[in-house]
């Protein structure tokens, strides 16, 4: 429990430490919060809001030793896997928007337009980064970011501080769950990259009736017309998949958070 009074002014501030570490791991690994562009001023303030009504919940004292001991390493150690395996989940169901717009814009042919992701600070295609922002407004949309901070409340009845060990079969799921959404991304690009690759082959069927065709001046305005098209139509579609990618990430985030899986 939090100490009052100013005697207690030191144990409260290591309690506030340790209130912050979860929530802020998980706000490091999970998408929007995680962003770059996010100050880490900002990320700290959350993070404290969320951890300090959260560790009230339970009962929890610091080690008799203090933090700077085996012990307190330990539970600091906890909260860290815990707070990362729950961010990482979401993180791993947003992916697949940028997934599936990196194998749009390749079977397009602008793959070589690239551009920078506010979210990791990495470069990625332009297509893909539309899709990352489709997702990020799918994730705001849907109240991902109240799902995430409800999740994280709520791990601290299952995983209380020090006894945060995630179990093998958890972080199972966390691995499989990373291949499940490697197909997502294809499962979600699938019908638009099946249609420009028969754009392609129409193509190439072309220039090999017609070799004084130049390819390149005909064939990539094409691919791009038709791809733009095929976005346009299969809109919804991928707006559904994204959706669904993002719901199972926090369904695997909850899971997690409520120390059950494998």
């Amino acid at each position: 429990m939090l100490p009052t009074g100013l005697a207690g002014l030191e144990a409260q501030l290591w309690v506030f430490l340790v209130a912050m570490i979860r929530p802020g791991a998980a706000f490091l690994a999970a998408p929007v919060f995680g962003a770059q562009n996010i100050p880490v001023q900002v990320r700290l303030i959350i993070s404290l809001a969320v951890g300090i009504p959260a560790i009230q919940q339970v009962p929890f004292d610091l080690p008799a030793a203090g933090l700077v001991t085996v012990m307190g390493f330990m539970l600091v150690a906890g909260e860290i896997i815990a707070g990362l395996a729950i961010g990482f989940a979401v993180q791993l169901g947003y992916a697949s928007a940028m997934m599936a717009g990196e194998v749009i814009g390749n079977a397009m042919g602008i793959g070589f337009a690239n551009m920078v992701d506010p979210q990791s600070g990495a470069s990625s295609t332009a297509l893909g980064q539309f899709l990352s922002i489709l997702g990020t407004f799918l994730f705001l949309a849907m109240n991902g970011h109240l799902m995430l901070a409800t999740i994280i409340v709520d791990s601290y009845h299952s995983l209380p501080p020090g006894q945060a060990w995630l179990g093998q079969g958890q972080m199972r799921d966390v691995v499989m769950f990373g291949g499940d959404m490697i197909a997502a991304g294809m499962a979600i690009a699938l019908p638009v990259g099946f249609a420009l690759i028969l754009v392609q082959v129409v193509m190439a069927m072309l220039a090999r009736s017609a070799p004084a065709m130049n390819l390149f001046s005909v064939g990539m305005p094409a691919t791009i017309l038709a791809g733009v098209v095929l976005l346009a139509i299969a809109a919804p579609a991928i707006g559904d998949g994204i959706a669904t990618s993002i719901e199972r990430g926090l369904d695997l985030a909850r899971s997690l958070a409520s120390a059950k899986g494998g």
